[in-house]
């Protein structure tokens, strides 16, 4: 397997100059959905209604999702499901550092560590190769500005951009209602087996809730 969805999303995020993540609170919804959606192609999780499941445990090879597999197996408990909101606001922010350590693993950003006003330790994660990111750039550009006919996972991509509202990430030189029309129809088409998209659409669905309550909680 080459870069994962939740790497790709971590690459559109970071500043490719000063590494800094923008929009850090959406891209860790979008960041766990990534691996989740992964979990599902790779037929190791179901997501069913509002309910996630483990399907199989054996490793896929690839480290950052089978970390993950480990991991829901260790949080449902022995129990055959668990609400994939739970998952979902459990894992949103440490799956953040988890997708930037795989970048930095292969080579594609690098760590910089510094102290905010000499005391408070900082960590940022600037660009060391951009062949990734303009790839996945142009294959973006392809599926939504050109009409291209995307692949599954590129579909899952746009999918996942289009839930959290990080249109901005992927097209920031282009206003949102150019590109939204076209990511919303990639997100609802017929572009994966009846699962996936029904698992896409829950995740979606619990992203937005999440964000819901996070925004009430803080208001």
């Amino acid at each position: 397997m080459g870069i994962t969805l939740a790497e790709e999303i971590m690459l559109l995020s970071l500043d490719d100059e000063s590494g800094a993540t923008r929009q850090r609170q959406a891209v860790g919804w979008a960041v766990a959905g990534g691996i989740l959606l992964e979990l599902v192609l790779a037929e190791r999780v179901s997501v069913k209604g509002k309910y996630l499941e483990l399907a199989d445990d054996t490793p896929t090879g690839e480290e950052l999702l089978d970390g993950r597999l480990r991991l829901i197996g260790t949080w449902l408990r022995g129990r055959s499901k668990r609400r994939v909101t739970d998952w979902l606001t459990k894992d949103q922010a440490k799956a953040v550092g988890a997708a930037v350590e795989r970048l930095r693993a292969r080579g594609i950003v690098v760590v910089e560590e510094s102290k905010v006003l000499g005391v408070f330790p900082r960590r940022r994660y600037p660009e060391a190769d951009g062949a990734a990111e303009r790839a996945l750039r142009e294959r973006l550009a392809a599926a939504v500005l050109t009409g291209a006919e995307p692949d599954e996972r590129t579909a899952g991509l746009v999918a996942l951009l289009h839930a959290a509202k990080l249109h901005r990430l992927a097209f920031p030189d282009l206003p949102r209602g150019q590109v939204n029309p076209r990511m919303a129809e990639i997100a609802a088409g017929q572009w994966a087996a009846e699962s996936v998209r029904a698992a896409i659409r829950d995740m979606q669905a619990a992203m937005a809730a999440v964000t819901v309550v996070t925004v009430a909680a803080v208001s």
